[in-house]
């Protein structure tokens, strides 16, 4: 124990780290045509496990609205991630029709 502020510092310096590491997933973007076509997948997921965990438990109205809460997120991320790929592919077919035009 004869090292205390070496061994308070170094403790502190991995608490931070460690507070610091949830930061780092909230950083990526997600803003692409396939993650908005994953984070469709993964809420149709959320939507069959949600229904079939309270109808086990004999609550069959409310799974039913819960399925169909989760699968309207999920008909949201889709639009929204094929409005994003038209758009893409729109963009594109412009900037080749441009070319053999001109």
């Amino acid at each position: 124990m004869k090292n205390t502020p070496t061994n308070f510092l170094r403790a502190s310096a991995i608490a931070v780290c460690f507070a610091l590491i949830p930061l780092t997933g909230l950083a990526q973007n997600s803003n692409s045509s396939s993650a908005e076509m994953k984070e469709s997948g993964s809420e149709v997921k959320k939507a069959g496990t949600s229904a079939g965990h309270n109808v086990k438990h004999g609550r069959v109205v409310r799974g039913g609205k819960h399925f169909g809460k989760h699968m309207g997120r999920a008909g949201k991320h889709f639009g929204r991630g094929t409005k994003k790929a038209g758009k893409r592919v729109g963009r594109g077919t412009k900037k080749v029709v441009k070319k053999v035009i001109s």
